[in-house]
């Protein structure tokens, strides 16, 4: 979308046009100053028209709050100035942030492809050409010497647009037809579009406002899908679209009328039934429909009751297996049989363990894979249905690693294949076979330009919180990394929806490591490292043990000389964003720098939003503002409500115009109270993506422009601009 700006300019336009145009005037000097040493370039003014929101008997004074007004020519103007203040302080990085980007890109296999994997008839593989932004989506039939299809050249359908994503790529089971969902917003809001495999034709139907995702029915002419709420973008209808015809003629087949919940549709491994799923974050709810009578009576599998949560999958040998928390903080495993689906008839396979989370479980016909987290880190378990196998664990060589199933299409398949990575070792695939108990390495994600594993070591730690907690941290750093306070650190933090964060391996991570950084994850309460109490020991009227967590683990990596005070660095995402916007206003004196991405920073007026995406499924895991308790605890760790009149580290927050779960107001709002309370010199930097949306660029190389613009405001600090 293109704005235009109004020619009634608001006063702190004219005051930036000055400051960037002296900033041109003295570019010669300020190439080799710090982003630190600009402090004569001002920053523009937001205008404050203030908007009192009263609840509870509290009234909260938002001068900022006009910044929602997304059409406003205003709001984009203010937008686009703080990206020019960015741009003009961070100009005397250009080179090494296009250096940056050019090692980062360097280590990348341009021409590269993914393992095949067959299902009905096909080796499915998706590979990459040089020079080349997005996949190419391939299959070849019968066997890998056979003439290669291309399915979809995302390039091709991408070469329009700023931004282009594809997902839910799915083939029907005759075979002929592709269906996918396109995103040209960043907004998720996919369109599904249509595909025959054997002319090529595009069909001229296009299914608007839906999650992306297809599923066939057996008859390879019907597909049932999720569409979108227009305003909140809540997935809340599953309809039925009959190959071919006028989309608006489409039958609704459910409807979530709660608005706590967000459905979706499926298929079962065996194929056997499509599934309706409802979900939200304390309950479950599934519905199915044998796949070869779309037109059939869905059935309830088990009702929906507060706190009962579980998911079902199906085995051809006529049994349900359900994964639920039924009497089982951590999950297990039961089994029922068709037509006795209530709980009622659940029987236990696999019990409950107050030490391992039961985090998925994936069907074959001969055995079952359990990926369990014990300790903070998964495993996989091979549970047999065969009497020929053992129930086994299978054996990994590192301490901390990230094990989880990969892509198994077939449903009768004699092994399983695995992913495999660490902080050292990049993304490897295995072909596993339960049997034998050998592990048949398919490929490892080559890293470009003299890579080895050898050169870097990863430590788990264990920080003793507040409360007496044990948080563990994993970090990793390269070989001749002396502890003793002289290296810089970066302590990066999630915490939230029970997401845990792994300790994989990442390509643009090396540029910080190999200029003498360590990097640190904090696996704070909020997560599921450590099991479902873990997640809900960091959400609601606990939250704030994910902040204090965080900044226990960073006075614990300061104690032990990991790095020291000055050389503290901290950076998270999201509801990440939300862990630093809480840290900086608890303990600001920590930290040197902090990079806030898309970051969940104006808590209370968000939830109390019904209108934003969302915020109603979320009421279970931070409250229901509306009711007093939940409000004043949000209020007392909310961000933007926060901020106050003290010193701030230096700041870079960035967020994209087309967000659809952290709306680009929060953090633009957040930047502007900042600029007005806080009482430093520091740089506070606010970049909008004004073509992306909650994960950034499109495209494999240009998000790799956003990685090395924060990474060089990080090593500006440090003095390792080199």
């Amino acid at each position: 979308m293109t704005m235009h700006i109004s020619f009634l300019r608001p006063a702190w336009l004219w005051i930036l046009a000055v400051a960037i145009c002296s900033a041109c005037e003295t570019q010669m000097h300020e190439a080799t100053m710090s982003i630190v040493d600009k402090k004569d370039i001002q920053p523009p003014k937001c205008v404050q028209r203030p908007k009192e929101l009263t609840i509870h008997g509290d009234t909260r004074i938002d001068k900022y709050y006009w910044l929602r007004e997304r059409d406003n020519p205003e709001v984009i103007a203010y937008l686009e100035a703080e990206n020019a203040y960015t741009d003009t302080m961070m100009s005397h990085l250009k080179p090494f942030q296009e250096q940056l980007f050019e090692e980062m890109k360097s280590r990348i296999k341009e021409r590269d492809v993914s393992v095949p994997a067959f299902k009905n008839g096909y080796w499915y593989y998706t590979r990459y050409e040089e020079g080349k932004e997005y996949p190419i989506y391939c299959r070849k039939r019968g066997s890998l010497e056979a003439i290669e299809e291309v399915m979809l050249d995302v390039n091709e359908l991408a070469a329009s647009h700023d931004y282009y994503h594809v997902n839910s790529l799915s083939v029907s089971p005759d075979n002929k037809w592709l269906a996918f969902g396109e995103d040209t917003l960043s907004r998720r809001q996919y369109t599904i579009r249509f595909r025959n495999l054997e002319t090529g034709e595009f069909l001229p139907q296009r299914i608007l406002n839906t999650t992306g995702s297809a599923v066939w029915a057996a008859d390879s002419k019907t597909i049932f899908y999720t569409a979108k709420e227009p305003e909140t973008l809540r997935a809340y209808k599953v309809l039925r679209h009959q190959l071919g015809t006028d989309p608006t003629q489409d039958v609704e087949v459910f409807h979530e009328a709660d608005e706590t919940f967000v459905c979706g549709v499926g298929k079962t491994r065996s194929e056997k039934y499509i599934l309706i799923g409802s979900w939200q974050t304390v309950s479950s709810e599934y519905r199915y429909l044998p796949a070869d009578q779309p037109h059939g009576q869905w059935q309830v599998f088990e009702p929906r009751q507060r706190n009962l949560e579980y998911d079902i999958d199906h085995h051809t040998d006529g049994k349900w297996y359900v994964r639920t928390n039924l009497d089982a903080k951590n999950f297990r495993l039961m089994e029922t049989s068709e037509g006795a689906t209530g709980r009622a008839h659940w029987k236990e396979v696999v019990p409950h363990r107050s030490d391992v989370l039961l985090e998925s479980v994936e069907i074959f016909k001969d055995f079952l894979v359990l990926e369990e987290r014990i300790k903070g880190i998964t495993h996989l378990r091979i549970w047999p249905l065969a009497s020929d196998m053992e129930a086994h664990t299978i054996s990994f060589r590192d301490d901390a690693y990230v094990a989880y199933v990969d892509n198994n299409p077939e449903f009768d398949q004699k092994q399983v294949r695995i992913g495999y990575q660490s902080m050292t070792t990049p993304p490897t695939v295995y072909d596993y076979n339960p049997r034998t108990r050998q592990l048949d390495l398919k490929k490892q994600q080559e890293v470009l330009g003299g890579f080895s594993p050898d050169d870097y070591v990863s430590e788990r730690l264990y920080a003793l919180a507040r409360d007496g907690v044990e948080v563990p941290i994993t970090l990793v750093y390269r070989k001749g990394f002396t502890q003793d306070g002289s290296a810089p650190l970066l302590l990066y933090g999630y915490g939230s929806y029970g997401y845990s964060l792994d300790p994989s391996f990442s390509t643009t991570r090396l540029s910080l490591l190999d200029r003498g950084f360590v990097y640190a994850i904090a696996h704070v309460r909020g997560g599921s490292e450590l099991g479902r109490q873990w997640y809900e020991d960091g959400k609601l009227l606990k939250k704030k043990n994910t902040f204090f967590d965080f900044i226990d683990c960073a006075t614990y990596l300061l104690e032990q000389s990991y790095t020291s005070k000055g050389k503290l660095y901290a950076m998270g995402g999201s509801a990440g964003g939300l862990l630093m916007g809480a840290v900086v206003n608890f303990r600001p004196d920590l930290w040197k720098g902090v990079v806030a991405a898309v970051p969940f920073v104006d808590v209370l007026t968000t939830m109390l939003d019904e209108s934003i995406p969302l915020t109603t499924g979320e009421f279970d895991e931070w409250g229901d503002p509306k009711i007093p308790e939940y409000y004043w605890y949000m209020k007392s760790y909310s961000p933007y409500d926060n901020v106050s009149a003290q010193d701030y580290p230096a700041m870079l927050v960035t967020t994209g115009l087309h967000d659809s779960q952290v709306q680009y107001w929060e953090p633009a709002k957040w930047v502007a109270k900042l600029r007005e309370l806080k009482t430093d010199h520091n740089p506070l930097l606010l970049y909008t993506n004004m073509e992306a949306g909650h994960g950034g660029a499109s495209g494999r190389f240009r998000r790799l422009r956003e990685v090395a613009m924060e990474y060089a405001f990080l090593l500006d600090l440090a003095g390792k601009v080199q």
